[in-house]
């Protein structure tokens, strides 16, 4: 029988530490917004809609985190690819192309995603970074 290749998955425990560093990033800057963390198969693992967040921003953030999980890059690059002209890109299914979305890389593969919205794009990157940050700090 031939043999298979390990993988790396990310668990629940290791969501809830990027989570509890998003949650703590938007608050330090009083910003509210939907967070959502998903694996490298763009399932949801972990979703929190901070109070006072928009109603649109949930489906928004999912979006984002499955986006940046199934291509396995962060969603900036497709915002930028639609604004530069490449419009028949959002015919691509399933696809959310604003920048907030960020693959969760460890040791050099993809093991999901994380996807932030209700501020301006920047914004919703700089929180999921945090996520990241803390899950690679620890």
């Amino acid at each position: 029988m031939p043999s298979l290749p390990s993988k790396k998955t990310l668990t629940l425990a290791a969501a809830r530490t990027m989570m509890a560093a998003a949650e703590a990033e938007a608050g330090r800057n009083g910003w509210r917004v939907s967070i959502a963390i998903v694996d490298d198969g763009g399932h949801p693992l972990l979703f929190q809609r901070l109070d006072g967040a928009s109603p649109g921003s949930p489906g928004i953030a999912t979006g984002k985190a499955r986006t940046a999980a199934m291509f396995r890059r962060p969603t900036k690059g497709m915002e930028d690819m639609v604004n530069g002209g490449r419009v028949a890109f959002l015919a691509a299914p399933e696809v959310v192309p604003l920048e907030g979305g960020l693959p969760i890389v460890v040791d050099g593969e993809t093991v999901g995603g994380i996807g932030v919205s209700g501020v301006t794009s920047a914004q919703d990157a700089m929180i999921g970074q945090a996520g990241i940050d803390a899950l690679l700090a620890g």
